[in-house]
């Protein structure tokens, strides 16, 4: 989201980006950031919170004019109500397939729109 941000940006349209990846998002340098210490998927708030989300979102509003200096990020006081949501997010297991130097399809239907459309090689750019 930063790197669209700074696009936008460019384009004289303030924006801010909501995170709960501190280090990812001081990376794509965004010009301002609201922070959440929450788990990944819960950045504007808890799940039925409508009035912590409410604060998550008055934040983010006030940073397009609180917040001064590029690439700022400024976290929100809230915090998660269970803390071994971090234990948890460590432990988990990357189950995603093997990455491949090859097109990988989910169909052979898909693969042979793929051929038909670009050619053999389109995919990879061979």
């Amino acid at each position: 989201m930063g790197l669209i941000a700074r696009e936008i940006e460019a384009s004289g349209i303030p924006t801010v980006c909501l995170t709960s990846a501190w280090t990812i998002t001081a990376s794509a340098n965004p010009a301002r950031a609201v922070y959440t210490d929450f788990p990944l998927g819960h950045t504007s708030g808890r799940p039925n919170d409508p009035v912590g989300q409410l604060e998550i979102a008055r934040a983010a509003v006030e940073a397009i004019h609180g917040i001064t200096a590029p690439g700022t990020i400024i976290p929100v006081p809230q915090q998660w109500p269970d803390p071994t949501w971090r234990d948890e997010a460590r432990e988990l297991v990357d189950h995603r397939t093997e990455r491949l130097d090859t097109p990988q399809y989910q169909s052979d239907a898909d693969r042979d729109a793929a051929i038909a459309t670009h050619g053999e090689n389109a995919a990879c750019g061979c």
